[in-house]
């Protein structure tokens, strides 16, 4: 057994026993997705490097690509590897937000509200597309994936009332991002119950809008706004039982492995850069599960399955 595969059996003993309810993979998903079981995942909750927006220091690394199609390519080829290790009833949350094409500048310096916008590369702009358009990849990604068999089931709106300021004076600022849900299969897994909003008097529930409104949040570590607990947790609860097991491929900073932590769930990340899986770690040493009164007794409503074994991660 070689040292990848070692690390990656070590799961059995340590996720499904609940001695460590988040285990974090070091590497290129690429490669290390490949090594986990099929049918394992309750639900995927992850947000993938966007295209052309941020240089993680890493040779071929994705979002990277000099093409646009070469990148939702190789997300595509990802989140197939994602729709086999989940269930037969997981769903996929995707979070991603659309770009702007260069105008031919090659190159990004860092600044000081956003340390983590410095680039040594810009892509050109894609072919058929002009300076200063908006490229939808957003879009191009989710119709890529439903192409490949997914099931596109909701596209739902980020609003961000403390986005980032934009300089610019042609457009509005962009102030949102996109969420997208996907199925593996056309039944599955949905708690609409444990995500239902208050009406405007407060006095009763509706089902959860396509639109939410939730600030973004910094993270002194990696210099950078994260994905915030606040997105993660409605599609970790709709997406999964309690005590069920997430997959994030795009671990970064560790912030699903911390709302699976705080929610009763378990979590298994894949992160290629090492700097944030260090960053994930003392993340997820300061959190502890919390006992949420709209959420303790679970839901009865939710779709229910055949009763799950729980899988084998010996490689």
């Amino acid at each position: 057994m070689n040292a990848s595969a070692e690390s990656i059996s070590c799961l059995q003993s340590d996720i499904f026993s609940g001695t460590n309810p988040v285990q974090i993979i070091h590497g290129d998903v690429r490669q290390k997705l490949s090594l986990l079981p099929d049918d394992t995942f309750n639900c995927c909750v992850t947000s993938p490097p966007y295209w052309g927006m941020r240089d993680y220091g890493y040779e071929g690394q994705i979002g990277a690509e000099t093409e646009i199609n070469d990148y939702i390519a190789h997300l595509v080829k990802v989140f197939r590897e994602v729709r086999r290790v989940l269930r037969s009833d997981g769903t996929l949350w995707l979070n991603i937000g659309n770009t702007y094409t260069s105008g031919g500048r090659t190159w990004r310096q860092s600044d000081a509200k956003n340390m983590g916008r410095a680039m040594s590369y810009r892509p050109d702009t894609p072919t058929g597309l002009k300076p200063k358009d908006l490229i939808g990849v957003a879009w191009m990604l989710a119709m890529a994936l439903q192409l490949d068999g997914w099931y596109l089931r909701s596209d739902i709106i980020w609003h961000k009332p403390n986005c980032q300021p934009e300089s610019v004076k042609d457009r509005v600022t962009v102030s949102h991002e996109y969420i997208f849900m996907l199925s593996k299969s056309e039944n599955y897994y949905f708690d609409q119950e444990s995500i239902k909003e208050r009406t405007a008097d407060g006095k009763s529930l509706k089902n959860k809008r396509t639109v939410w409104q939730i600030n973004t949040e910094s993270c002194k570590e990696a210099h950078f706004a994260v994905f915030p607990k606040a997105l993660v947790r409605p599609c970790m609860l709709a997406g999964s039982p309690k005590g069920g097991i997430v997959l994030d491929p795009f671990f970064g900073s560790g912030t699903v492995g911390m709302v699976a932590i705080e929610t009763g769930r378990k979590c298994v990340g894949v992160e290629l850069k090492s700097d944030y899986v260090d960053i994930a770690k003392q993340r997820l040493l300061t959190v502890t599960p919390t006992l949420d009164l709209d959420f303790a007794e679970g839901n009865q409503t939710a779709k229910r399955h055949e009763p799950y074994i729980t899988p084998s991660l010996s490689l």
